[in-house]
């Protein structure tokens, strides 16, 4: 897919930033509130606005909101440990994962897939590497052996995954149907596999 115009790049910048903004408060979503989208935002941030400038943005938006949400929400400080810097290398992984799926990106379903499938994978590595580095380096259990982070990993994993993949599933279908729909107003074909 070819780079978006300025104006679309900011425009689905200042989208993202919203629904990061909207929802991460809340991990795992409520009734009343949708579970986070940072994950999902740090990869298809990468597939669609590739500028590195956006991602640092992303990154010190996701630590401000973190910053609000202890000091003045209430919300726990349980998960800001020195593991915390992890951050970084868990969002980059979904950020740059996207980033080199982007010139394969097309409107057919088979480059839909295949965006799907790249975004499983950078989402199975972020949280590896955010999950890894807070068991075993974020000093919150006092023995930590690898059964008790395997369930752990079992436990959490496909939670955050899933959510994760919800959420760029959904965008990936509002761009085929985007592409669909201006294709039709164009006459043009749809675009096959």
């Amino acid at each position: 897919m070819k780079p978006l115009i300025r104006s679309a790049n900011l425009g689905l910048f200042v989208a993202f930033a919203a629904l990061m903004i909207a929802t991460r408060f809340h991990h795992f979503g409520t009734a009343i509130h949708l579970p986070d989208a940072s994950m999902a935002v740090f990869f298809l941030g990468g597939l669609y606005l590739r500028k590195h400038w956006q991602f640092a943005s992303f990154l010190g938006l996701a630590v401000a909101i973190d910053w609000v949400a202890i000091e003045h929400a209430g919300v726990s400080d349980f998960c800001v440990t020195p593991a915390y810097s992890f951050l970084l290398p868990a969002y980059a992984s979904l950020w740059y994962g996207g980033r080199l799926y982007a010139s394969r990106l097309q409107a057919g379903w088979m480059p839909m897939l295949g965006a799907a499938a790249a975004g499983l994978v950078a989402a199975s590595l972020s949280f590896g590497i955010s999950n890894g580095a807070f068991y075993w380096l974020g000093g919150r259990y006092a023995e930590p052996n690898f059964a008790e982070y395997a369930a752990r990993v079992w436990q959490w994993g496909p939670l955050f995954v899933r959510t994760t993949m919800t959420y760029i599933v959904v965008a990936l279908l509002l761009h085929a149907l985007a592409a669909w729909t201006l294709r039709a107003r164009s006459g043009q074909p749809a675009a096959g596999a």
